[in-house]
């Protein structure tokens, strides 16, 4: 795949989102502003503005981990960590909230909900991930299904701050990580407690079968665009 034309469309397109959102007319502005053969944009999004929105998304993912990366992670305590990776995700698209209402927009859609919820998902695999999570059980699951609610809500937060700095955000998404840590420091009790783990000797082996899935590499399905500042 043709990486720079992608990267061209995407970022043509978002100066259209904010009046058409991501759909066929802001495809069509965009590949007519690139300049870009309309079959070979076809092929790079084939559900137009559908795929761009994904790619959008997928892209910011890609900044977050990157800024992870480069950023000194090691001092902090682990709960600050989280909510980090969280404020890193979104201010990497912090100059396109309307995209990123836009998107939301769209994957409320009973048609898109599913999809919306993959994206969600996908983004607190990537948090934990970077983080360096080798969960191997039933905690791979309630680790990423936890922080997609606490993403979910922040985001939805965010849309409507306007506070400075949206400093408003950085503290509602403090008390829901607060939450979380509450919940796994709970998990953690009732695990280290004898009586318990006796009573829910039968539940935790059940539990404990349950198994992340395969890995795979998605940077070839439609709308993926790799790395890159949106």
């Amino acid at each position: 795949m043709d990486q720079p034309d992608k990267y061209r469309l995407l970022d043509a397109a978002l100066n259209h989102v904010m009046f058409d959102g991501w759909s066929d007319v802001a495809f069509n502005a965009a590949v007519a502003e690139t300049g870009i053969d309309h079959a070979l944009a076809k092929s790079l999004f084939p559900r137009k503005g559908i795929d761009m929105a994904v790619a959008f998304h997928m892209r910011g993912d890609a900044d977050m981990k990157a800024r992870m990366a480069s950023e000194n992670l090691s001092t902090m305590r682990y709960r600050d960590r989280v909510a980090a990776a969280v404020r890193y995700r979104l201010e990497a698209v912090e100059d396109h909230k309307e995209a990123v209402r836009r998107g939301s927009t769209l994957f409320a859609l009973p048609q898109h909900s599913v999809q919306g919820a993959s994206l969600i998902w996908g983004t607190a695999d990537a948090i934990w991930v970077a983080l360096g999570d080798n969960s191997d059980d039933y905690n791979w699951y309630t680790k990423r299904a936890t922080l997609s609610g606490v993403y979910g809500s922040t985001v939805l937060y965010w849309l409507g701050d306007t506070s400075e700095g949206h400093e408003a955000t950085w503290s509602f998404l403090d008390r829901r990580i607060d939450n979380v840590m509450q919940f796994e420091k709970v998990k953690a009790q009732v695990n280290g407690n004898p009586l318990a783990s006796k009573l829910l000797a039968g539940p935790n082996w059940l539990l404990s079968q349950i198994k992340p899935p395969t890995k795979f590499t998605a940077s070839d399905l439609p709308g993926s665009v790799g790395t890159g500042k949106s």
